[in-house]
């Protein structure tokens, strides 16, 4: 199992010069990879082609490029340049974002999403392999039937053959289209425990697409504090959970939420979403079981930690991307040390 390092969203807390000797640092603990995020702050793109010319062998990863953001056709171009400035490092993480987002700062329409995220997939990747972008889907047309455009083609070339694409999934459906189309999958909220039950999903995908799930890579964010403090790691993860499970979404509409449910916490999903959405954060976080904590986050003392990891591990989980979570450069380090020596243990 390798480990990747998630940044998370630029700015928050931490300077430039601390992000980059973390992500550094990580490098040299012989981290596989550091991932970026975006959603209506920094973009994850700079962020990558900032750190390209300042790593030299851990791999870049977006997680996520959110398709509402971009063109496929920008996807593809940005990916390209990043790949060509790393020599190769590019990891191209690719979501849906949320209705919230695509529509209220995008201005794009959230529906049809299956067959939007399959298009969308379909006309990166004939981009990437440089040909002439000629595609007539059901959500995408290029080009334009009615106006000058024209087929083109990618300019640049990637160096590698073949810029792996990860798919940000939760849902049954979506998770089955990562396996259908991606060549790994990037949930969150994730429980090992549970991957057995998501696996045949993954599966359903690539018999669709009559492929293998051979070297397909399940590479799950999680959010991680070792400490001797059980309370204060369970306590750290209580404000990412809450805002999640109770925050992002409405009541009819939270993914997030949904997955808790599949993970057998209906009753205390709903109540810590009524609590959030009631504006009683401290009550919605404080609601948070302790079985569901250390269900979704790597918590508590170093024994505790490497066993997770174990079943992470034997779970088939092949990266597992870490978030530290710790508000200073010095305790990240700390954490990113701590969690390398325990994998290796």
């Amino acid at each position: 199992m390798k480990l990747g390092v998630h940044i998370g969203y630029w700015g928050l807390g931490l300077s430039s010069q601390d992000q980059l000797e973390i992500v550094q640092e990580a490098e040299r603990l012989g981290y596989d990879s550091v991932w970026t995020a975006e959603a209506y702050g920094s973009d994850a793109a700079t962020v990558l082609g900032w750190l390209a010319g300042q790593t030299s062998k851990i791999r870049l990863g977006s997680g996520i490029f959110q398709i509402p953001g971009r063109s496929p056709a920008m996807t593809a171009m940005t990916a390209a340049t990043i790949d060509q400035l790393s020599g190769g490092r590019m990891i191209l993480g690719i979501g849906s974002s949320g209705p919230q987002v695509a529509e209220g700062w995008h201005g794009q329409r959230f529906g049809r999403q299956l067959q939007r995220t399959r298009e969308y997939v379909a006309v990166v990747r004939m981009a990437l392999a440089r040909e002439r972008v000629d595609f007539h889907g059901e959500t995408l047309e290029l080009p334009l039937p009615d106006g000058p455009g024209k087929a083109l083609k990618l300019t640049i070339g990637p160096v590698q053959e073949r810029i792996p694409i990860y798919l940000a999934a939760i849902g049954p459906k979506n998770t089955a289209l990562a396996g259908e189309i991606a060549d790994g999958w990037i949930p969150t909220l994730f429980s090992p425990e549970h991957l057995s039950e998501l696996r045949p999903l993954l599966r359903e995908g690539a018999d669709r697409a009559g492929r293998s799930l051979d070297g397909f890579d399940i590479a799950p964010t999680v959010n991680v504090f070792v400490t001797d403090d059980l309370d204060a790691a369970r306590n750290a993860m209580r404000p990412f959970i809450a805002l999640y499970v109770g925050g992002m979404g409405s009541r009819k509409q939270n993914f997030y939420n949904n997955l808790v449910c599949r993970y057998g916490f209906e009753a205390q999903a709903k109540t810590i979403q009524d609590l959030y959405l009631e504006g009683k954060r401290e009550e919605a976080m404080a609601a948070i079981p302790e079985k569901l904590i250390d269900t979704v986050s790597l918590c508590g003392p170093a024994d505790v930690v490497r066993e997770r990891l174990a079943i992470y591990r034997d779970a088939g989980v092949g990266t597992l991307g870490v978030t530290p979570i710790a508000f200073t450069k010095e305790d990240r380090l700390a954490q990113l040390r701590l969690v390398a020596e325990l994998a290796g243990a």
